[in-house]
């Protein structure tokens, strides 16, 4: 199968031909993937939380720079999304430019076309680890339980976030209720419409979105939120094994 470049055909639409998915099937393939991302970037990130409450002279110290490193993920997981899996990036002569086109302008194509697709739902350590261990590195320029903390709760939210995104390409397998996984659903579903490609760039929440202007409209959210709707576009047409 060729590669879907988002400079060639954009960010495309959902291309379902009448086939039969096994859902229960692809999100055991996601979760696979992403098991060793949970167990390595969370045992990297509780050790350091770990070992920073222990060696701090206040607990507070590290528990505050933990939570900022969560807040400071939401902002990354925006941005990323928006800027790195949506973005278009042409080939041109320059030397960078084709790098940026080989390495990024197929990203994320596959999974808008099949938001099913087990194989395209979440990041492996192969796409993050060395993004991942140079910003650690770095943080350790600074004190134990100031920047490695924040980088340790960035890396440890990274990980709650995989297991969102996860979750909502497959929540009528999970039986997932309240008012959170609702709304979550309903907007990273309407992400996946047509109409909403370019909108809801936030897999955890919508804050950055209202700040950013990509909010989904004022009408299209009270349709959403305000009554109940099918579940999301991935398991339309789809049923567990």
């Amino acid at each position: 199968m060729s590669l879907l470049l988002k400079s060639k055909v954009g960010m495309p639409r959902i291309q379902f031909h009448g086939e039969r998915i096994d859902l229960a099937g692809e999100a055991r393939k996601s979760r696979r993937r992403l098991a060793p991302v949970t167990v390595v970037y969370s045992a990297y990130a509780l050790t350091v939380f770990g070992l920073a409450l222990r060696s701090a002279p206040s607990p507070w110290v590290p528990v505050a720079f933990f939570v900022a490193g969560a807040a400071l993920w939401t902002l990354v997981e925006y941005f990323a999304h928006r800027k790195v899996l949506h973005q278009r990036f042409p080939d041109g002569p320059g030397l960078f430019q084709s790098w940026l086109h080989h390495t990024f302008d197929n990203l994320h194509t596959e999974h808008h076309a099949r938001p099913w697709d087990g194989n395209h739902i979440n990041g492996t350590i192969k796409d993050t680890w060395l993004y991942v261990a140079l910003l650690g590195a770095l943080t350790f320029l600074a004190p134990l339980p100031t920047l490695p903390v924040l980088w340790a709760g960035v890396v440890q939210f990274y990980v709650i976030e995989e297991w969102v995104h996860h979750s909502v390409h497959y929540l009528g397998l999970y039986k997932l209720g309240g008012p959170y996984w609702r709304y979550i659903n309903r907007h990273h579903a309407y992400h996946h419409s047509p109409q909403g490609s370019e909108l809801a760039f936030g897999l955890t929440n919508g804050f950055w979105d209202l700040v950013f202007g990509t909010r989904i409209p004022g009408s299209t959210r009270q349709l959403l939120y305000g009554r109940r709707i099918s579940s999301h576009p991935a398991s339309a047409r789809t049923r567990g094994a």
